[in-house]
């Protein structure tokens, strides 16, 4: 089974480019016409986006000089499926280790 992941490449490709702060962002965004605040620049340079406006791409875009399958790659990552057994079965996840009974004694007077 595979499952598709989404890898968000802006912060390697700022480095790059001798960008290391996320501030370096802020004016060459205003310049291309996106007003985006500090917090909104932090949120979209250290985390993958769930959406993302077409304006602000094109505007990294062309900041970085680079293309939209440059700042996201989509990765096909092989996945194991484990299927859940019952008592008695062989769990491959946690090999041989099981679970040590606890000893419980009265402090001596």
């Amino acid at each position: 089974m595979t499952t598709k992941t989404i890898t968000w490449r802006l912060r390697t490709l700022m480095a790059e480019r001798g960008m290391f702060k996320t501030t370096d962002l802020l004016e060459p965004l205003k310049a291309e016409g996106v007003a985006l605040s500090r917090e909104q620049v932090f949120r979209l340079v250290t985390q993958t986006p769930q959406r993302l406006n077409v304006e602000v791409l094109a505007a990294l875009c062309t900041i970085l000089d680079c293309t939209p399958s440059d700042l996201l790659v989509l990765e096909q990552v092989a996945t194991q499926s484990v299927k859940a057994t019952g008592t008695g079965g062989k769990i491959e996840d946690i090999g041989d280790l099981r679970p040590v009974p606890a000893r419980i004694q009265r402090p001596k007077p």
